[in-house]
């Protein structure tokens, strides 16, 4: 009888999606396999683009939100679906409360907050041997963290030909003209956003040439996009808060050239196979990478970077300032040159 897997996925958009591989690995090891993933609302379509995965089931608690009883209610009702083993992503307490109640046999994660009597296959987290997010993931399909090879795939969405050009409609887009993608937001603050300006200016240089320039983003990145887009001649699509997530994915599988900051949405045109430029500041691209071989990243490497914060602990946020539209445009002429 086929394996029953359950997977009690991250929140974040790019974790989210850097956790494809790992269901890949499973289905190699344990051909004929069944995953389901467990997710948050706002999560959902990425787990959807996954062949790998056979259903998503929503998962209502939000960042922070204890709710102990309804989270003993909610894993005792998925205890009933006959999962031989579930593996918890999320590092968190309460991530594994609900993998208690499931009362599944095998309950595989790592130590994380201290969960040593919620989960019996438990992992010591070895972050020397596995600095790269994606790994730490991917070596959970293993029996121990020794028998994974230190190699995972890059993830890879299946798009619907026919969902993207319903996208394309409702949005009164086209692609006549090649596409450049903006997504100038970023989730965590303003040390991993490039400056308005600097993109701007990098779009006006496309536009010239003949090329579209889309904003992407949620609605809490519209001003910044709006901002780019006034400095552009209001040449810009912005499209931030104007998209549901599956409608971002179809189109940003559009577009010929993306640039983005270090974001979910950067981890989205890499599993979209989208010719990409990464730009870092305060973060590092050592830990959570664009996976994709069509990936360049720039960073000016600089002796305070990275720092990690969400606001330029030094006030001038160099790291990104200083960070020209030049040397972006050369990474993404660099790209279009190897394709």
């Amino acid at each position: 009888m086929s394996k029953k897997i359950l997977i009690i996925t991250p929140s974040w958009i790019g974790d989210c999606v850097m956790t494809q591989p790992l269901y890949r690995r499973l289905h190699e090891l344990h051909p004929g396999c069944t995953i389901d993933a467990f997710a948050p609302k706002w999560s959902m379509a990425v787990f959807e683009r996954m062949p790998e995965i056979n259903r998503v089931m929503e998962n209502p608690f939000g960042h922070g939100a204890l709710e102990l009883k309804k989270r003993w209610r909610i894993g005792r009702e998925l205890g009933k679906e006959g999962y031989d083993q579930v593996i918890v992503l999320p590092g968190s307490l309460k991530s594994a409360i609900i993998a208690l109640a499931t009362g599944i046999k095998q309950r595989t994660g790592y130590v994380g907050e201290s969960r040593y009597f919620l989960l019996n296959d438990i992992r010591k987290l070895d972050k020397a041997a596995l600095p790269l997010m994606v790994d730490r993931y991917t070596a959970l399909a293993h029996p121990t963290q020794a028998d994974f090879n230190g190699h995972s795939d890059n993830p890879c969405f299946k798009i619907d030909p026919e969902s993207r050009q319903a996208a394309l409609e409702k949005h009164g887009l086209t692609t006549d003209k090649p596409i450049l993608a903006f997504c100038p937001g970023a989730e965590y603050g303003p040390a991993k956003r490039w400056p308005a300006r600097h993109f701007a200016e990098l779009g006006r240089r496309y536009l010239a040439e003949g090329w579209q320039v889309w904003l992407f983003g949620s609605q809490k990145d519209f001003d910044i996009a709006d901002e780019i887009n006034q400095l552009s001649d209001g040449l810009c699509t912005n499209l931030c808060g104007k998209t549901n997530l599956p409608e971002a994915i179809d189109l940003l599988s559009c577009a010929d050239t993306v640039v983005c900051n270090d974001s979910g949405l950067m981890h989205l045109a890499a599993a979209l196979d989208r010719k990409l430029v990464a730009v870092y500041g305060s973060s590092s691209p050592d830990h959570t990478p664009p996976l994709s071989q069509k990936a360049k990243i720039v960073s000016l490497n600089l002796d305070c970077s990275p720092c990690f914060k969400r606001e330029c602990p030094l006030g001038h946020t160099d790291c990104l300032n200083k960070l020209t539209p030049d040397m972006v445009q050369k990474a993404a002429e660099e790209l279009a040159r190897s394709a």
